[in-house]
C-alpha cells in the first residue's frame, strides 16, 4: 500500500506534470491541451484541501480524494476518444491515467497521523 504521505507527494508531482504536459509531450492545441491543464490544476487544488499530511485545509476526506483521483484517471484514459483527438495523440493520456487509477486504488484510506494532530 502507498502511504497517504507518499500519495501527497505523487499528487503534487502529477498535478505539475499534467499542467506542463502540453509542452512536455508537444500536444496539439484544443482539448488535448486543455484537459491535462485543467486536471492538473484541479489535482493541486483538491490536494491542498485534503485531510492528509500534505493538505493545508484538511476539508476533503482521503476517501473522497481517492475517488476524485480514480475519476480523473479514468477521464484521462478516455479523453482522447471522448474529445476527439485520439487520431493525433493518446499514449500520454492513457499512461498518466493508468498511473492515476493505480495510485488511487493502492493508497491507504486514512492518514497515518492520529486524530489529535489534525488542526
Amino acid at each position: 500500500m502507498i502511504s497517504t504521505r507518499v500519495h501527497g507527494y505523487l499528487d503534487y508531482l502529477m498535478g505539475t506534470l499534467l499542467i506542463f504536459a502540453p509542452w512536455l509531450f508537444n500536444l496539439p492545441d484544443g482539448a488535448a491541451t486543455a484537459v491535462p491543464i485543467v486536471l492538473g490544476a484541479g489535482t493541486i487544488v483538491y490536494s491542498l484541501i485534503t485531510d492528509y499530511e500534505l493538505g493545508l485545509l484538511k476539508i476533503l476526506s482521503m476517501k473522497v480524494h481517492l475517488g476524485i483521483d480514480l475519476m480523473a484517471g479514468l477521464l484521462l484514459i478516455a479523453a482522447p476518444w471522448l474529445f476527439g483527438f485520439a487520431d493525433q495523440v493518446y499514449w500520454p493520456f492513457v499512461i498518466l491515467g493508468i498511473i492515476e487509477v493505480g495510485a488511487s486504488l493502492m493508497t491507504q484510506k486514512k492518514p497515518a497521523y492520529p486524530e489529535t494532530q489534525k488542526p
